[in-house]
């Protein structure tokens, strides 16, 4: 109560009040510095606020970076505090323009360390795009949400700065003064916005690597705050042309090919089947008390009868579309679907193949309902059209999926028999494993490590266990087939092990990205080509064998040289591309001359750009 009257009191003080009409000269002067200079604080105050969020559980040595990179602390405030000002502009009354700037802020910022702690991967504009996905995985993958210390400090300080000026920075412009300046702050936007865009202040006059791995574009992209990362990965989605691009150039090296058809003798049934988070944990080194070979027995029998190697991605323990996508179109930098683009579904369209697929989830997780039919499969299996009438435990696991991708397969064999191409998404073995019980009641590990770790542990194993099981069957299925069939089986990225990884640190796995084997246990896994008895004799290959390590954009280079197809020109292009630099990623790891390199020579160099243009150039001409 006697807080009441004090506030009260204050707000009838004329310098807390919401007009400056009736004050003197230098009263009024001394009420617009108040209510300017306040706002002013309060902006920065926010501004502040996102970066204390910016760094999720990594070392709080990051916020105090922000402030040692000036330039760093100055594009993460200053577009919160002009965004401020335009609220306040638009809507006249202090303590809204705070409330709804905050609550933008804070909020991008929440989702921004929420996102870190679990995927240690942080909020990029492209995200917002997906805010239903998101939303959907946080209410079913039983992520701990409960508040902690600094997200309470977030609320009360949004909470106080609100009730803060309401009460004492009351003052109210009128429409006519606020007008100009709303628009002199629009136009302010916009150098602004070019700072943020600009690549060159992003890559090199904001660089930050004294707390972090540059190897690590998470670890890059928090070592910049939130804001400014945020606003400048609003342009990584939008396709731009390479540096020297050549359109007349580029056009007419990928004419100097001449599009091939497969022979009608070599026309194999193909069947993808990309695993979620399924890699192989025996080829880690010195990792002890644990039953790799119990784990792996099967999938180690399915290589020795299938030509292996390593599959270098863009992505940890998430992003999943982002190894899909680059199998599919063969392009290693990725970008938004919104019309038809090139792609092998295409070209398997055009060779007359059936061309489907399925993934067990929802059609709307990464917009697959629409983005897969613009890259050339118009018919796609999804939890909605199918999986929910086969499997009443939720997403289907791989018992379901696999006999379904096979039942599949024989009605288009048993039907128009056209050959066959089949492009599949597991879920089985998507993370977070739970850290309290084993689900299927196996155990790999024999108790040397903490419960979390443990039963983080055992329940992966348990599911790459029973993928590989599931899989022999399938296999042994296509083994007794009359018809040609190929089958590529690949992990899209490293599983989820931990908050922060951390089951991988107990572990001792190196994930210092900035090694060869950091790198390799960070983004490898492994694929598998494995084909029957009919497709080795009509391809005239055997299928057996260690391959060499490639990137997921040239996997089906490997695939088509494998069968002995020479494709489309775009394919031959990038297969000469690939005898090359056989492996090109987003996170500057590479391979040329057999080896892992960060930096190419200056062929190497030079093929990558040839490989960049001709990117830029397929991607954006639909040519089907």
């Amino acid at each position: 109560m006697f807080f009441t009257k004090e506030v009260t009191h204050l707000k009838n003080f004329w310098l807390f009040q919401s007009s400056a009409v009736g004050l003197s000269g230098g009263k009024k002067t001394a009420f617009w510095l108040w209510n300017g200079l306040v706002l002013l604080l309060a902006g920065l105050c926010l501004g502040v606020l996102s970066l204390f969020f910016a760094y999720g559980d990594y070392p709080d040595v990051l916020m105090k970076s922000y402030f040692q990179h000036s330039l760093i602390a100055v594009l993460n405030i200053l577009p919160v505090v002009l965004g401020l000002f335009l609220v306040y502009f638009l809507l006249g009354r202090p303590w809204l323009a705070f409330l709804i700037t905050g609550v933008v802020v804070w909020g991008f910022s929440l989702g921004n360390y929420y996102k870190l702690r679990f995927r240690d991967d942080p909020l990029m504009f492209e995200d917002i795009r997906h805010i239903r996905e998101a939303g959907s995985i946080a209410l079913t993958a039983n992520y701990d949400l409960t508040p902690d210390k600094r997200v309470w400090f977030g609320l009360l300080c949004l909470i106080f700065g609100t009730v803060f000026l309401w009460f004492l920075v009351r003052g109210r412009l009128q429409w006519k003064v606020r007008l100009p300046l709303l628009l002199v702050g629009a136009l302010l936007c916009v150098p602004v916005w070019k700072l943020c865009a600009d690549k060159s202040t992003y890559n090199s006059k904001t660089q930050n690597f004294e707390c972090i791995n540059r190897w690590s574009s998470t670890q890059v992209y928090i070592s910049k705050g939130f804001v400014y990362p945020f606003l400048h990965s609003a342009t990584t989605g939008t396709i731009k042309p390479p540096a020297g691009y050549d359109q007349r150039e580029t056009a007419a090296l990928l004419a100097s090919y001449e599009d091939a058809d497969i022979p009608a003798e070599k026309k194999v049934d193909v069947i993808l089947l990309q695993l979620e988070a399924f890699a192989d944990f025996s080829r880690f080194d010195g990792i002890e008390g644990i039953d790799f070979e119990k784990a792996y027995d099967v999938y180690h029998e399915i290589e020795t009868k299938s030509y292996t190697g390593n599959l270098l991605t863009n992505i940890f323990a998430g992003g999943t579309v982002n190894t899909e996508r680059a199998v599919l179109t063969g392009f290693a930098d990725q970008w938004n679907y919104r019309a038809n683009t090139n792609s092998y579904g295409w070209y398997f369209q055009d060779q007359g193949y059936t061309v489907e697929g399925s993934h067990p989830s929802y059609d709307w997780f990464y917009n697959r309902q629409n983005v897969n039919g613009y890259l050339g499969i118009p018919t796609y299996y999804y939890y909605e059209n199918r999986y929910s009438d086969l499997y009443t435990g939720g997403i289907a696991t791989d018992d379901v999926l696999f006999p379904e991708i096979f039942k599949l397969y024989e009605e288009n064999r048993d039907g128009e028999g056209k050959p066959y191409f089949s492009f599949n998404v597991t879920y089985q073995g998507h993370g977070p494993y739970d850290t309290q019980s084993v689900w299927r009641e196996k155990h790999y590990t024999d108790g040397r490590y903490s419960a979390a770790t443990t039963n983080i542990v055992d329940n992966y194993l348990g599911s790459v266990s029973d993928t590989a099981e599931q899989l022999r069957k399938l296999l042994d299925n296509f083994a007794a087939e009359e018809r040609p069939v190929v089958v590529v089986g690949f992990g899209d990225h490293k599983p989820w092990f931990g908050d922060g990884n951390s089951a991988y640190q107990e572990l001792g796995i190196d994930l210092d990205t900035s090694t060869e084997e950091g790198f390799y246990n960070y983004y490898g896994t492994r694929y598998f080509l494995w084909a029957n008895d009919a497709a080795k004799k009509a391809l005239g290959n055997d299928f057996v064998g260690e391959g060499p390590d490639v990137s997921s954009c040239f996997l089906m280079n490997l695939l088509f040289d494998l069968c002995g197809w020479q494709g489309n020109a775009w394919t031959q292009a990038t297969t000469d591309i690939w005898k090359v630099i056989p492996a090109v990623t987003t996170v500057r790891g590479y391979v040329q001359d057999g080896r892992f390199t960060e930096t190419l020579d200056e062929t190497g160099q030079a093929t990558l750009k040839t490989y960049q243009a001709l990117e830029y150039y397929y991607g954006t001409h639909f040519q089907h």
